[in-house]
């Protein structure tokens, strides 16, 4: 059914291209009723328009509080057209109906994202009369128009101008279900900024503020639809705030956002320079060094094979140096170490010089395939703690704190004779790091501050050091062992000292600690506990 448009209200926050809106509307015989700020806005353009406090018969007041809270509003947007009852109300009482609603909402997220907003601030930046106009306006679509951004002036105009004035059902209806979305959004915002000044982590009801970013080409698999969407309220160095600026000639998909935030979260634990190469969510390369390019080619390294269509991240910028290592392990490197070639689905770094992305999309012939992400200096000093680390189960979520613990020297505690060297100390470290971003049961290798085995995900932790052994093969000689949980029983042990392995990571805890430990000293092993675990399903 279409709608003739004869009477619009139009209150906006944004006032991006409403005056135009106003005007466009105006010229086809629309009567403009608005309110303050925006009323003064239209009238500029020379539009005629209609005081809010004219249809009311009351001021606006309370510092604008109260505008457009009024019968004479709601009954006009609320009320059947087709409805005998409603339409004799509306004459009884002198209600107009409204036909389109044009209203955005106080910038609250813009407001509470300020360092220096308060409370007073955030309260006087919730809307009440936007929100209750877009739900009476939304509930009545098969009437009204509602239209919420700025992007959809153009269609509404441009359906009106070949619709004799009016809008089709189909189109109302769109604008309704993304007028309550925003609604929704608006409202879980506010619980969320709320619920964190109470210091309320997890409140009996809790909302997640999201936008939708893209269309993805497709999920884990072709046959699963997919979508990314962004915390609305996310402000840290992370892949979902990265700037995509080179796409490929395939758009990212599903599953490199998944592994490009892996690689990404566990770079961002290292202050000196560092790169990570990651695999279906686990570091198959991983290195630090004062040289980002040394750092780059000794995690390539690790793992020539599993590199092959990976993830690479980076903590620090790409210039035309690094962007040729990273090339030259498509050919030198690769055919050195028993690897056919080396492309990589996407790379993600702070920055990119011109130099570097001129490189990188003319080199070797896969530059034009690769995403580059750009994130911005990295920092740990804008982590999020009070965001959520969700997880889906079927019908339900499960919502927990993120796990930020990383190298915490004060809780180390050395049960074994031998104690590790300074060397050894910097192997423990990074193996320990790794094991927090693999998927438990994790064993991790490290060897001269490059990851050289990595067993994950298995169903024993026995199994899982037998993948890193034989992963690493003569790099275990000599290696750091990590573990991600205490060893339940000596025989994780046994099986390091046969690789060669000399010093252990792990958080010790087990009822079993003192064989643990008495097998060590008896193999001439080195073993730090630290007190604490990084399961990781």
């Amino acid at each position: 059914m279409d709608i003739k448009i004869k009477t619009a209200l139009i209150s906006v926050s944004d006032k991006t291209g409403v005056a135009e809106f106003a005007k466009e509307l105006s010229e086809m015989g629309v009567r403009i009723i608005s309110t303050g700020g925006t009323a003064k806005k239209i009238q500029q353009a020379g539009v005629d328009v209609v005081s809010i406090d004219s249809v009311t018969g009351f001021p606006e007041m309370m510092n604008g509080r109260v505008k457009t809270l009024h019968p004479i509003i709601h009954g006009g947007l609320l009320g059947l057209r087709d409805n005998d009852e409603h339409t004799a109300a509306m004459s009884e009482h002198g209600i107009d109906p409204i036909d389109l609603v044009c209203v955005n909402l106080y910038p609250f997220e813009k407001t509470v994202a300020k360092e220096d907003c308060t409370l007073e601030d955030a309260i006087e930046n919730i809307d009440i009369g936007g929100p209750s106009m877009v739900r009476s306006a939304s509930k009545n679509y098969k009437f009204v128009t509602v239209v919420t951004n700025p992007s959809d002036y153009g269609e509404i105009i441009s359906q009106m101008k070949n619709n004799s004035g009016s809008t089709n059902f189909q189109l109302r209806e769109r604008l309704a279900r993304e007028a309550f979305s925003l609604t929704a959004g608006y409202d879980a915002a506010i619980s969320k900024y709320l619920s964190g000044r109470a210091e309320e982590r997890f409140p009996k009801k809790v909302s997640i503020p999201v936008k939708k970013v893209k269309d993805l080409r497709y999920g884990e698999n072709p046959h699963q639809q997919a979508a990314f969407y962004r915390a609305s309220d996310s402000k840290e160095v992370c892949v979902a705030n990265a700037e995509m600026i080179e796409g490929g000639e395939k758009d990212i998909s599903f599953n490199n956002l998944l592994d490009a935030n892996a690689a990404f979260e566990l770079v961002k634990e290292f202050d000196a320079p560092a790169a990570v190469v990651v695999k279906h969510l686990n570091p198959c390369g991983c290195s630090f060094d004062d040289n980002i390019k040394e750092a780059y080619r000794r995690a390539y390294l690790g793992d020539v094979v599993s590199a092959f269509g990976g993830i690479i991240a980076l903590n620090r910028p790409v210039d035309k140096e690094l962007a040729e290592v990273i090339m030259e392990s498509y050919s030198r490197f690769g055919k050195e170490n028993g690897a056919s070639g080396f492309f990589a689905e996407v790379i993600i770094a702070p920055d990119y010089d011109q130099n570097a992305l001129e490189t990188i999309r003319t080199l070797k012939g896969w530059g034009k395939r690769v995403r580059l992400l750009k994130t911005g200096e990295v920092s740990r000093d804008n982590i999020n703690e009070s965001e959520y680390d969700v997880r889906c189960i079927t019908g339900g979520l499960l919502l927990q704190q993120r796990d930020l613990i990383g190298w915490e020297p004060e809780l180390i505690t050395c049960p074994t004779k031998l104690k590790p060297t300074d060397a050894q100390m910097e192997d423990l470290k990074m193996a320990w790091i790794c094991a927090k971003h693999v998927k438990s049961n994790t064993i991790t290798l490290v060897n001269g501050r490059k990851l050289v085995g990595c067993g994950a995900g298995q169903m024993n932790r026995v199994e899982s050091g037998l993948i890193a052994f034989k992963n690493a093969g003569k790099q275990a000689q000599g290696a750091a062992l990590g573990s991600d949980a205490f060893f339940p029983f000596p025989d994780n042990v046994e099986n390091a000292a046969q690789a060669g392995v000399k010093c252990i990571v792990q958080p010790g805890g087990s009822k079993k600690d003192d064989e643990v430990i008495a097998k060590a000293d008896e193999l001439g092993i080195a073993m730090i506990f630290t007190g604490k675990r990084h399961f990781r399903h």
